[in-house]
Formats: C-alpha cells, sequence, structure tokens
C-alpha cells in the first residue's frame, strides 16, 4: 500500500500542476480550473485519512470532491465555452440520474454494494465520465479534455478494483492516473480551448427532450411512492439526493433557457432602439454617438475599453488592423489586443440586408473583453450593418441635397451674365454658370473637368496652393481660351468645405482683361522672339499687378 506522505505528494503536485498551468497558459476562464485544484486537492486529503484509517473522514472527502468536481464541470461546460450548447448534456445526465436511483433501488437494494463495490462511487465515476467524454466529442484534438477524461477512467477503475482485489498495487495505480492526468491537463496548452470564448448557440425547443426532461424530474417522486405503498422506505436518503441531483439540473436547465430568452430580449431591445436612432440621425457626429449608446445597451459596462466608427477604409488603414482573414465567411474577425485578456473585433460596415460592402469601406472596431464581444459578436454584425445603412442615408442625403442646390443655383444665375463655379475639394468643376463657357469660348465643359484645365500653366500652382488653405480668399490667374487667347480674370472665392450641403467651394469669377494694358492681353507669351524690353516690362507690370 502506498504510504500517506506518498498520496500527499501526489496530490500537492498534482495541485501544483494545475495552478502553474493556470497561471502559464492564462484561460479565458480560470474558475474551472481552480475547483478542480480544489476537488484534486479533497482526493488527496481523503486519500491520506484512508490511510491511516479515519474511513469517515476519508468518505467526506471524496464526496466534497465529487461536489467540486461537478461545480468544475458545470463551468467548463457553461455557455459560451468549448461546449457552447449544454442543454442535451444536462437533459442526458438528468435522465441518467433518474435510470441509476431505478437501479439503486430495484436492482441493487439497500445494501448499496455490488458484492465488495460501492455503487455510489460507480454512479458518480460514470456521471464524471460522461461529462467528459462530451468534452471529448466537443473538440476530438484537444490534449487537456483527453486527459480528464483518463483522469476520469482512472478514478472509476480504483473505485472497482480497489475493493475487488483488497487494495492491490495496481488498483491503487488507477488513483495515480487521476492525479496524473488532472495536473498534466492543465499544464498542456489546449486547456486554454476548453473555456475559449465561443458565440452561444441557442437550442431549439423538441418535445421529445423536453418528456425526457419532465420523466426524469418526475422519477425520484414515483419511486418514493412505489417504495412508501410497497410498506417501507428503506431507500429514502438515496431517493432525496438523486431527487435533488436531478431538480438541480432541471433548475440548471430552465435558467439556461430564461437567460437565452431574455438575452434575445435585450438584444432585439437594444437593437431597436439604435435603429431608431440611428433613421434619425442626420450625420457623422449622430451616428457615431447612437452607435456608441447601443453598445453600451448591448454590452455588459466597462466590458469594452475602445470604440472606433471607421467610415472608410482610409481611416480602417489609419488603425493598422489585419484584413480579414483568408475564406472567413463570417461577417467581422477578431484580432490581437495589447492585453492578453482582451481582442480587437472589426465588423466591416456591410449594407444589411443586401449583405454588401458600402463603397468606401470602413468598420466598426471595438477593443475589450474577449469573452464579452463573442457572446454580443451577432449583436455588433447587426449594428454594424445598420450603421451603414445610416451612413449611406446622409451621404445620399446629402448627394441629392447638393444635386437640387445645384439646379436651383443653375436656375436662378442662368441669364446673368457673373461668372460662378462651384469647385470640389479635388478642385472638380461641379457647376458653371454659362458665362464661363462665354468667357473661355467653346461648348459645355465635359464632365469631371479640373479648374486646372482652364488655368494658364504659368498660374497653375498659385491658384493651386491658394485654394487649398482654408478660408475665403481671392486670386489673379490667366484663363485660356479656345482660340489660343487669355483673359486675365480675379477669382474670388467662399470656403464652403465643410458645409453638409455644399461640400465645396463657391467661385465668383471676374473679367479684368480690359482694365490691363493693352499691350498686355496676353499676359504669358509663348513666342520666344520677344525683345528683352517687353519682357522687362511685363515682369515689371506683374509684379506689382495684385
Amino acid at each position: 500500500m502506498l504510504r500517506a506522505m506518498e498520496w500527499i505528494l501526489l496530490g500537492l503536485g498534482s495541485v501544483g500542476a494545475i495552478l502553474y498551468g493556470v497561471r502559464r497558459n492564462r484561460p479565458a476562464r480560470r474558475s474551472p480550473w481552480f475547483l478542480l485544484a480544489a476537488a484534486v486537492a479533497s482526493l488527496c486529503v481523503g486519500d491520506v485519512f484512508y490511510a491511516y484509517g479515519a474511513t469517515d473522514l476519508a468518505e467526506a472527502g471524496y464526496l466534497a470532491m465529487f461536489a467540486l468536481v461537478v461545480c468544475a464541470l458545470l463551468q467548463f461546460t457553461r455557455d459560451g465555452s468549448l461546449l457552447a450548447d449544454r442543454a442535451r448534456l444536462i437533459d442526458l445526465l438528468a435522465f441518467s440520474c433518474s435510470t441509476l436511483l431505478v437501479v439503486w433501488v430495484f436492482v441493487i437494494g439497500s445494501a448499496g454494494q455490488f458484492g465488495a463495490v460501492s455503487a455510489a462511487d460507480v454512479i458518480g465515476g460514470l456521471l464524471l465520465i460522461g461529462v467528459a467524454v462530451r468534452l471529448v466529442l466537443a473538440d476530438r484534438r484537444n490534449v487537456a479534455a483527453i486527459l480528464l477524461l483518463a483522469g476520469a477512467l482512472g478514478l472509476l477503475a480504483g473505485d472497482v478494483f480497489y475493493p475487488l482485489t483488497g487494495g492491490a498495487a495496481p488498483a491503487e495505480s488507477a488513483y495515480v492516473v487521476l492525479y496524473l492526468g488532472w495536473g498534466l491537463s492543465a499544464l498542456h496548452p489546449s486547456m486554454v480551448r476548453l473555456t475559449e470564448p465561443r458565440p452561444p448557440e441557442p437550442t431549439p425547443w423538441r418535445l421529445h427532450w423536453t418528456l425526457l426532461l419532465a420523466a426524469s424530474a418526475a422519477t425520484p417522486p414515483a419511486v418514493l411512492l412505489i417504495e412508501a405503498l410497497s410498506g417501507e422506505v428503506r431507500d429514502g436518503v438515496v431517493i432525496a439526493v438523486t431527487g435533488a441531483v436531478t431538480l438541480l439540473l432541471t433548475i440548471t436547465r430552465l435558467a439556461d433557457a430564461i437567460r437565452q430568452h431574455s438575452a434575445a430580449l435585450s438584444r432585439e431591445r437594444g437593437l431597436r432602439t439604435a435603429n431608431t436612432a440611428l433613421v434619425a440621425a442626420a450625420d457623422l457626429p449622430a451616428v457615431d454617438s447612437a452607435v456608441r449608446a447601443a453598445i453600451g445597451r448591448l454590452l455588459p459596462p466597462g466590458s469594452v475599453r475602445r470604440i472606433v466608427l471607421a467610415t472608410d477604409d482610409g481611416m480602417l488603414a489609419a488603425e493598422s488592423l489585419p484584413s480579414a482573414p483568408a475564406g472567413a465567411g463570417s461577417r467581422s474577425w477578431f484580432a490581437a489586443a495589447e492585453d492578453r485578456d482582451e481582442c480587437v473585433l472589426i465588423c466591416p460596415l456591410r449594407l444589411e440586408p443586401l449583405a454588401v460592402a458600402r463603397p468606401s469601406g470602413g468598420a466598426l472596431i471595438l477593443t475589450g473583453l474577449k469573452e464579452t464581444l463573442t457572446a454580443g459578436r451577432d449583436s455588433l454584425e447587426v449594428l454594424a450593418g445598420e450603421a451603414a445603412l445610416a451612413l449611406d442615408r446622409i451621404t445620399l442625403v446629402e448627394a441629392v441635397g447638393r444635386r437640387d442646390s445645384d439646379l436651383y443655383l443653375r436656375a436662378v444665375i442662368r441669364n446673368t451674365a457673373e461668372i460662378m463655379a462651384v469647385i470640389d475639394s479635388d478642385h472638380r468643376i461641379r457647376y458653371a454658370s454659362p458665362a464661363l463657357r462665354d468667357l473661355i469660348g467653346g461648348d459645355e465643359l465635359p464632365p469631371l473637368t479640373a479648374l486646372d484645365d482652364l488655368v494658364h500653366p504659368d498660374d497653375q500652382v498659385m491658384v493651386r496652393v491658394k485654394l487649398r488653405t482654408q478660408g475665403d480668399g481671392r486670386v489673379f490667374c490667366a484663363l485660356r481660351r479656345k482660340d489660343e487667347t487669355q483673359a486675365f480674370v480675379e477669382m474670388t472665392y467662399r470656403d464652403l468645405r465643410d458645409d453638409r450641403l455644399v461640400q465645396g467651394l463657391v467661385v465668383t469669377i471676374r473679367d479684368v482683361t480690359d482694365r490691363r494694358d493693352p499691350l498686355e492681353g496676353m499676359p504669358y507669351s509663348d513666342h520666344a522672339g520677344d525683345m528683352p524690353a517687353w519682357v522687362n516690362r511685363r515682369s515689371a507690370q506683374h509684379k506689382f499687378r495684385y
């Protein structure tokens, strides 16, 4: 028989391995691993007391171990972890408990023994193996889950063979497998995937699963009624414990369903409120404010550290974020953050329900806790789509407003001799009055004509610098006519690039050619035969023409 000191060393080594693995690998949820470490410590205490012959204290340690392991497995199978949907697992566990109760009462009997084997230990081991098998099936390549299953198998093997062999060394080795398996499971890097946040999957309602859960909850009272009618209640404690466990599983199942329903209602309410605010938004700051308010309603307070609404690909590139992974079918993706406990969620601005990207691109970028962002990923994708629709609606309304403003301006000044033009930020002429055509000659200006196409090359740099500066101003320059002559003009411009309806420069042009020296009808000459006196006189006059 292994000595008590050896059990202490095994227990301390396994607990230390679990705590060190949690510190090194830093899983998203640490509570299940801490509960598992506490379960191993309780098992170690029970084994030490058993080695010294204190069986009552040893049984208390073993019962505490089972309770802690059950709590740990419930944390491992919580919504949003590796086992995204634990409803079916709870239904099967409740049915297994009720079935094992029937086997205990009507097959095992009041002795609670399969010969020398404790039926309670076997039942508990089978339940632990069932949950571990479900974890392995969820991720077949997860070494940590396989080691947890190996530890559960070792516990069951020890509970069965140790009494049958009278405490032989090979039977005790099964408990060593338990200590080693659970300790090594925390050291392997795959332990992070057991609690890695994942989107919760809503469980569809099925009649047969509901009937199965109802039958499981009704089995303990039915067994109690059968024993009471037969004359004597012999297994009252077992029936009470099984009924409590089944009731706890049923309540957990109902609580999960209620939580999913409440989350769906909160999500719907938050998105509906956000949709109302985005429909009423008239500019970019209003959209940004509505998006931030919606995120505050959809996610827990303090879970998001930074929110960026990049309205175009230029702003998105300024964030230095990675592009969408190849072959990703999702409408969003994650990126690494500076803090290991955080991540960056990138939701591209897609036009819902068209499911196409905006022409100017952009994305909703959130930095916060990965568990929270994963749980609210679907809602954030829908919010990004609503924001994209609002931004494009604002863009279209502004474009229609500018078109109506240009049409109004065209109708008002069509017959005036004043020369007016509206120039975009890229110096494209969006509108020009007919008088400009009369000044330079020729037909209507071609679409997307730039102001530089009309200005003499020697004045283009000066005009470009003037128009790029903020504010109103005035500039003198020469325009080229169709007949190769030049017109000296005075351009007075108003900077309305920040105006929502104009978004450009309003330029008023006056022809001042007649006010100049007749000899300078062409301020710039391309003829190489000019006399030096003519060149000097023209340069002197140009020096003081402003």
